[in-house]
């Protein structure tokens, strides 16, 4: 795979942290975490999704949560202090993030927004996140991510 400079390699190659690039050839058919786990060989419980959100307001939110997990809109909404959160609609992904659905990461976003986290991740040594197409992870530790983006970490995931 010949690798672009994605957003996300920019911004993360100007930070000091420790990371590391996984490619995986990319089925058009299925851009699941799951696939991305089988294709990588990582375990699906150190692959975090990006999910793109909007509050009551409109305002962008950024989640991450474990690729095999569902995210509970209310657990997530109660935790971030709003009458609710939905779904970034998917067509509008790209124009309020800069990536596509299957290569949306939470680094490397046209511009800051609210970004929170599963605090499964705090519990991991490092975890993978999308790099910012599809195709490419980013191996980071959590830590790093969540202060370089200031995250919140708060259990968002159904159980």
């Amino acid at each position: 795979m010949n690798l672009k400079k994605t957003n996300a390699i920019r911004e993360i190659e100007k930070t000091h942290f420790d990371y590391n690039i996984y490619t995986y050839e990319v089925d058009e058919n299925d851009l699941s975490a799951i696939n991305v786990a089988i294709k990588t060989g990582i375990d699906i419980t150190k692959i975090y999704k990006t999910l793109a959100l909007l509050n009551e307001k409109k305002e962008l939110i950024i989640a991450c949560i474990p690729g095999s997990d569902e995210l509970d809109l209310k657990k997530l909404a109660k935790v971030l202090h709003f009458k609710k959160v939905e779904m970034l609609n998917l067509n509008d992904l790209l124009k309020n993030t800069g990536y596509i659905r299957g290569g949306c990461s939470p680094i490397g976003i046209k511009k800051r927004h609210l970004s929170i986290i599963d605090n499964s991740a705090l519990s991991k040594d490092k975890i993978l996140i999308s790099g910012g197409m599809r195709g490419l992870q980013l191996e980071i530790v959590p830590k790093d991510l969540i202060n370089y983006l200031n995250m919140l970490t708060a259990d968002i995931i159904i159980k």
